[in-house]
C-alpha cells in the first residue's frame, strides 16, 4: 500500500481527502476551543486521578501520568494556549498542505497523548490517516502549499516531484 502512495497519481487525491478530512477534524477543534474558552487543568487532573488501567488494575502508562502530575499541571497555563493553537496549526496546514509532514507529526503527538491520558474519542482513527499522510512522503502535499515551498527553500531540494527538473543550488 505504501508504494501505491507514493508512486501512483491517484493517491495524490487520496491523500488531498485524508488531508482535508483530518485537517477540518483538527481546525475546528482548535476554533471552538479558541472561540470558546478553553482549560486544561480539569482534562490533566481527571488523567492522574483516573490513569488507564490495565485487565490487572494497575496502571499501564504510570510514567505518562508522573509528568501529567509533575509537569503538564504545574504548565496548564501554558498547556491552555498551546493545545487550541496548536489544533488549528495541525488543521491549517493539513488543509492548505503547507508543511504536511510537520502538521502531520504534531497532530500524531497529540492524539498519542491525549490517548495516554485515557481519552479515545476520534484519536484512533485520527493517528490511522495521519500516519497514512505522514508515510506517504512528499505526495500528501502534492496538491497545496509543500509543492511551491519545497521547490523554493533550500530542503526542497531532497524531495522529488514527478515531472519537475530537481534544482540544486549551492
Amino acid at each position: 500500500m505504501m508504494s501505491w502512495l507514493r508512486e501512483h497519481k491517484a493517491s495524490e487525491i487520496v491523500l488531498l481527502v485524508l488531508r482535508f478530512y483530518l485537517g477540518f477534524g483538527w481546525f475546528t477543534s482548535g476554533l471552538g476551543k479558541v472561540t470558546g474558552g478553553f482549560d486544561a487543568s480539569g482534562f490533566l487532573q481527571n488523567a492522574v486521578q483516573n490513569p488507564v488501567l490495565g485487565p490487572d488494575g494497575n496502571p499501564v502508562y504510570p510514567w505518562y501520568t508522573f509528568l501529567v502530575e509533575n509537569v503538564f499541571l504545574q504548565m496548564s497555563p501554558v498547556i491552555n494556549v498551546m493545545i487550541p493553537y496548536g489544533e488549528l496549526l495541525v488543521g491549517l496546514g493539513l488543509i492548505l498542505g503547507g508543511f504536511t509532514a510537520y502538521a502531520a507529526f504534531f497532530g500524531l503527538m497529540m492524539n498519542f497523548a491525549f490517548l495516554f491520558a485515557g481519552t479515545v474519542s476520534v484519536n484512533p482513527l485520527y493517528i490511522i490517516i495521519g500516519m497514512v499522510i505522514l508515510l506517504s512522503g512528499h505526495k500528501a502535499g502534492s496538491f497545496g502549499l509543500d509543492r511551491f515551498l519545497q521547490s523554493k527553500s533550500k530542503a526542497g531540494r531532497h524531495f522529488r516531484f514527478p515531472g519537475r527538473k530537481r534544482e540544486v543550488t549551492e
